[in-house]
């Protein structure tokens, strides 16, 4: 018998399909939740579950094994949009301390090809739009992300705002071997000049750090001079890391486009989903030194808001 949120999947109306891809309407009781200790945000929001772009490495495929959807191939062909997200956020908004930060697109991307179908996204971003005080980041991929220029310019007149591009390589061929359906990443380095010469803090992340793929110093070089050249004020450098769920995806991919790659990943791998030790410490070394040959930094520092009352006062009286 099915309980939870497998429940929920199984009687989630199906909005449209196309021939890879089906989308479904997901009951929710929540659409903010709540982190775990020492992440640099208290709240995540994913307006969908599965995604897409296909990335061989992402962790998040196991979500969908809580709606038993057990095949992985399922998290990128079976995509649920949550339901009333804009009432959902209204309410749950009443839990979080203003001073916390709250991310959106941790486990999915906000600015998959769903969100030109269904705009969740967009919706929430409205509802923070209509607020103040508010810590408030974003992570994506996809150059859609600049439809929402306008309403990133209003959301930072009253908040903290930080968007994160994510581009993991500047090898367009690599880049799509990766992220199969994801944009290339010229058009996401498109998007950072576009928002940066809106005047929005952004960020590009090179995550992740695959050993012997993207971590040469070159290669991570290069895109921290693009990104600074459009105009990103910090760079990210996460390692790897494979999830079981993750390695059913990531090693055949080896096998087949780097086999000579494949026997040292399942030997990193098979104990720990995490790269530990020294290899961790040369690349956040590597990191930092690049940042500084390009007037970069590890976090973004976005202008005090121009409506901002200051996180003290806003606690004191809530909008």
């Amino acid at each position: 018998m099915l309980v939870g949120i497998a429940k929920l999947a199984s009687e989630s109306e199906r909005l449209e399909s196309k021939r890879q891809v089906e989308y479904f309407e997901l009951p929710s009781r929540s659409i903010l939740n709540r982190t775990k200790p020492g992440m640099p945000f208290a709240w995540a929001i994913n307006p969908y579950r599965g995604c897409e772009f296909g990335c061989r490495y992402c962790y998040a495929r196991y979500t969908h094994e809580f709606m038993e959807l057990r095949d992985g191939r399922l998290f990128e062909e079976k995509i649920y949009a949550k339901a009333h997200v804009a009432e959902l956020l209204r309410k749950d908004l009443r839990k979080a301390a203003r001073k916390d930060g709250i991310a959106i697109g941790t486990a999915t991307d906000p600015y998959q090809p769903a969100e030109r179908r269904f705009g969740r996204t967009r919706s929430i971003l409205q509802v923070f739009a209509e607020d103040k005080g508010r810590h408030i980041s974003i992570i994506t991929k996809s150059d859609l992300i600049v439809r929402d220029i306008p309403l990133f310019l209003e959301i930072k007149r009253g908040n903290v705002l930080r968007v994160s591009m994510t581009i993991t390589t500047l090898n367009e061929e690599l880049a799509r071997a990766l992220e199969i359906r994801a944009p290339r990443p010229a058009l996401r380095l498109a998007a950072v000049k576009r928002l940066t010469d809106a005047g929005i803090d952004v960020g590009v992340n090179a995550n992740p750090v695959m050993p012997l793929l993207t971590d040469s110093e070159a290669s991570l070089d290069r895109l921290a001079a693009a990104a600074a050249e459009a105009g990103a004020t910090h760079l990210g450098g996460g390692l790897l890391f494979l999830m079981p769920c993750a390695q059913k995806v990531f090693f055949p991919f080896l096998e087949q486009n780097f086999p000579h790659l494949l026997k040292r990943y399942q030997q990193r791998f098979e104990k720990n989903a995490y790269l530990r030790g020294p290899y961790q410490e040369m690349i956040r070394d590597r990191v930092r030194k690049i940042r500084v040959r390009h007037g970069l930094t590890g976090s973004g520092a976005a202008p005090q808001p121009e409506l901002w009352a200051g996180d003290e006062q806003l606690e004191l009286f809530p909008l």
